[in-house]
């Protein structure tokens, strides 16, 4: 699906842009949170591909990831390994080891893994420049970890009417926070419509409604 991240424009019309505006600088570590089939998993890879590094590499949880759906975002193929790990404790293993020598990780997060265990990793990543994208299954990153956190609040499906016809496309609700998010609460909106891959459009004023510390 094409997600088109619509985000305060201060004037003028919506201008469109590519993935690579996401916050996926080395030594960060971005949380997506929120229910499961809303397109964070979408979002993820999208950041994942706008990575510089060569190698990418994504931890699947539940067993549902296709490489397909890598593939869509422009993730090269040659460059993308998956590992599988549902385990709690040697999920975190695994991440340890894999930021040893991988600088791109999409992560699903396994239910059971500690908070003091997270936040080592998150220094791992810093420490070895590593961009480090988090999805918690359940639950959410830890208060002050991740460089931004995003957050799906709604969702809204477009095309189908009464229960009848072709779904065209969703729009997401997405509530940023941290420092990627200039230390505030912010609201944005993500377009999915299943063909192409991210680009991020501006289209939102938003308003500020506090200030975050994670």
């Amino acid at each position: 699906m094409t997600a088109s991240i619509l985000r305060a424009a201060p004037d003028g019309p919506p201008a469109p842009a590519d993935a690579a505006d996401l916050p996926v600088y080395p030594g960060r570590v971005i949380g997506l949170e929120g229910p499961t089939g809303l397109g964070l998993t979408r979002i993820g890879l999208s950041m994942l591909s706008a990575t510089p590094a060569s190698c990418r590499v994504v931890v699947d949880v539940r067993g549902w990831l296709c490489p397909l759906a890598a593939w869509e975002v422009g993730i090269d193929p040659d460059h993308l390994t998956v590992v599988r790990c549902d385990d709690a404790h040697r999920w975190s293993r695994a991440l340890a080891v894999l930021l040893d020598g991988v600088k791109a990780i999409y992560a699903e997060v396994p239910r059971g893994v500690k908070e003091a265990r997270l936040r080592r990793l998150g220094a791992k990543a810093r420490a070895r420049k590593a961009t480090v994208i988090l999805r918690p299954l359940a639950g959410s990153i830890p208060s002050g970890m991740a460089f931004m956190r995003m957050r799906a609040v709604r969702v809204e499906w477009v095309g189908a009417r009464e229960g009848h016809g072709s779904l065209d496309s969703r729009t997401l609700g997405v509530e940023l926070s941290g420092k990627g998010a200039a230390g505030q609460y912010q609201m944005v909106e993500v377009e999915d419509d299943g063909t192409r891959p991210v680009r991020v459009v501006s289209r939102l004023v938003t308003p500020q409604i506090g200030r975050s510390v994670g």
